[in-house]
């Protein structure tokens, strides 16, 4: 073989010789600095393309954009798509799970606000209810809680597994 440069040219016996190395140890050395400039571009190039699938799909992670780059062609680990996704800042933020308590549309009669315009001047003038969930680190539990307008005090509670008319009522029964 012979290694060519744009003026010059030399054989590998005499490269080796001229730079005291044995002639696989050469060999070795050129491909490595073959295959580190292909590892740049092929570097640059799959950064690029990552840029892309996060444009194009705002709400992918590393391992969704890794298996895109997949079907793109790229053989790339998701280990070294998550660290350029670091590199760049896009990393996807894990939307968390909401539970939802709350739905309006229903058929059930919907009442108006009566005390929209209200003056309370005293304790026990008027009560406000509301139910909301507390997330366990396994489970949910929903809390109805009274609370006194006036004072800003809870006057009765309620805590339980389930939703329904028994956690509201045993909350108004605490109240009272």
């Amino acid at each position: 073989m012979i290694i060519s440069d744009s003026l010059d040219s030399i054989s590998v016996k005499k490269a080796a010789e001229l730079l005291d190395v044995s002639k696989s140890g050469f060999y070795k050395w050129f491909q490595r600095s073959i295959s580190s400039d292909n590892d740049q571009n092929l570097e640059i190039r799959v950064k690029e393309e990552i840029q892309n699938i996060v444009i194009e799909f705002t709400g992918y992670g590393y391992r969704r954009v890794t298996i895109e780059l997949q079907n793109r062609g790229y053989s790339v680990k998701e280990k070294i798509v998550r660290k350029f996704m670091k590199e760049d800042n896009l990393l996807c933020v894990k939307k968390r799970f909401r539970l939802r308590t709350t739905d309006s549309n229903h058929g059930e009669k919907i009442y108006p606000n009566l005390v929209k315009n209200l003056k309370v001047t005293g304790i026990n003038q008027l009560w406000v209810a509301d139910i909301t969930y507390i997330q366990l680190s396994k489970e949910f539990v929903f809390l109805a809680v009274i609370i006194d307008v006036f004072s800003r005090r809870c006057i009765g509670w309620e805590l339980s597994h389930h939703i329904d008319t028994g956690l509201t009522f045993n909350a108004l029964w605490k109240a009272f």
